[in-house]
């Protein structure tokens, strides 16, 4: 048998009766990134010796019989949450040697849990792309595919788990970069609510958007994951501070009665494949007895400009704090000035120097009124809409990207294309809502797997993970050749 296939909740029995131990359990994953990842490039940094010290102490608990739903689990974190002791990069030359003094919130909750930490993903530099292909050191590729990009920005933490050099991961989604990289990887990754999960010690890209979330095999192990990293944090004054559900509670439970919405603006503009896959989904989910709602979101068509104003804005100011000064790669220069240009200009990728000139020129004097304060407008109107839509669905049923994963290189020279790609995922950032994005086919020709969305009420992840996992109990996925 080959654990690394294995699911969590499984993984946890073979721990628990013996079958296996956590430091086995961990050198058959490090043995298969050691034979793998040099082609599929998922990791930045692999931690082998740490791993195996802490699969070892893993198993000491769990022979005392006082084992978590996690302890001895080996997974993989997105390099941009911050990890005391291990380079946390961001997939960015400014961050090449930046090694974190202290653990994000969420990781101080996974070594509460026993986890095993495998090493930190390869991602799109400071979650800025969709691709994973604007990482300075790892250009990470599809297992469906090597010629074709596993998603973004958290690329390389879908590849991981669809690759099986993991079984589960956290990566982070701004607009949409946890539910892109698991459509075009074929597994399942859930955004949960704005304010769920605590974002202190994950590196900053857009405040009012970021959320760390899993990726895993399916949406009962996404649960479990969630049911460790969710929680108010004094640390982080926009986390809520209320009671965490077990996430488990409704997985299993029937939707029959269940209202699921289809707003036809999600659909319009998708490819032909996607939209035949998406829209049989939603007559599987018929079958198990939901009622299908017609709608519409007429606001859709301005949430790609909203969106990117609001990020962009908060990402300007975000990094300014890297200067080569205070925090990151320091260049050269005879005065203040040349310094910090020099630090930036080395330090900083192309497609975070346009998101930075971008947010600046928002939130100038002179265009400020014209287009940040537009979209914050747009913002409300967007909210507004998915507020209509939930007075008469329960959960709402999209396509999680407009096209399969494409070719490496395909857009490369148009970042227009490549931000309208988003348009299926950033309203659920801009609405704070809760969304997981899971299989629901492949392509005829290359055998590319194809997400849908299904997305909640604020702080409801309990039904979009039972929705999700209702349809994945009838359907079989296709795991990659890689």
């Amino acid at each position: 048998m080959d654990l690394t296939r294995a699911k969590i909740r499984d993984l946890r029995k073979m721990l628990d009766s013996g079958e296996i131990s956590a430091t086995e359990l961990c050198k058959e994953y490090l043995d298969k990134i050691e034979e793998k990842d040099k082609s599929l490039l998922s990791y930045i940094t692999v931690t082998k010796d740490e791993a195996m010290k802490t699969a070892e102490n893993a198993q000491k608990i769990i022979n005392e019989g006082k084992a978590s739903a996690l302890t001895g689990i080996p997974l993989a974190i997105k390099d941009n949450i911050c990890t005391d002791g291990v380079k946390t990069t961001c997939a960015s030359n400014m961050l090449g040697n930046f090694i974190p003094p202290y653990n994000a919130t969420v990781i101080e909750k996974l070594n509460a849990e026993g986890y095993v930490l495998l090493g930190k993903t390869s991602m799109d530099e400071f979650a800025m792309g969709g691709s994973t292909q604007t990482s300075a050191f790892a250009k990470t590729k599809n297992p469906y595919d090597l010629e074709r990009v596993p998603g973004g920005s958290s690329g390389g933490s879908a590849a991981a788990v669809a690759a099986s050099l993991a079984p589960a991961a956290l990566g982070s989604d701004t607009g949409g970069s946890i539910r892109q990289p698991a459509s075009f990887c074929g597994v399942t990754g859930i955004k949960p609510t704005y304010g769920r999960v605590s974002r202190y010690g994950l590196v900053a890209f857009a405040s009012s958007l970021d959320q760390i979330g899993p990726i895993a095999n399916d949406a009962r192990d996404c649960a479990i994951l969630l049911n460790a990293i969710c929680g108010g944090d004094r640390h982080d004054a926009t986390s809520a501070k209320i009671d965490t559900p077990d996430f488990t509670e409704k997985l299993g439970q029937p939707i029959k009665g269940m209202k699921i919405a289809l707003p036809k603006e999600f659909y319009d503009g998708v490819d032909d494949t996607v939209r035949a896959c998406v829209t049989d989904a939603a007559k599987e989910l018929e079958k198990h007895g939901a009622t299908l709602v017609e709608c519409s979101m007429p606001g859709l068509k301005y949430a790609i400009p909203a969106y990117y104003l609001i990020a962009c804005a908060e990402a300007a100011s975000n990094l300014s704090r890297f200067d080569g000064i205070k925090y990151g790669y320091r260049g050269e220069g005879r005065t203040y000035n040349e310094l910090i240009i020099d630090s930036r200009n080395k330090g900083f990728g192309e497609e975070v120097k346009r998101r930075i000139l971008l947010g600046n020129y928002a939130l100038s004097s002179g265009y400020y009124d014209a287009y940040y304060k537009k979209a914050l407008a747009l913002k409300q109107e967007i909210i507004k809409e998915y507020s209509d839509i939930f007075e008469q669905a329960d959960v709402i049923l999209t396509p999680t990207a407009p096209t399969p994963a494409y070719k490496i290189g395909a857009q490369d020279n148009d970042p227009v294309k490549m931000y309208l790609a988003d348009i299926c995922t950033v309203t659920v950032n801009i609405a704070g809502l809760p969304g997981i994005s899971t299989t629901c086919g492949y392509t005829a020709d290359a055998g590319l797997p194809i997400g849908m969305s299904v997305i909640g009420k604020r702080f409801d992840e309990q039904t979009i993970l039972q929705v999700a996992d209702a349809f994945e109990q009838g359907f079989v996925p296709v795991a990659p050749k890689f």
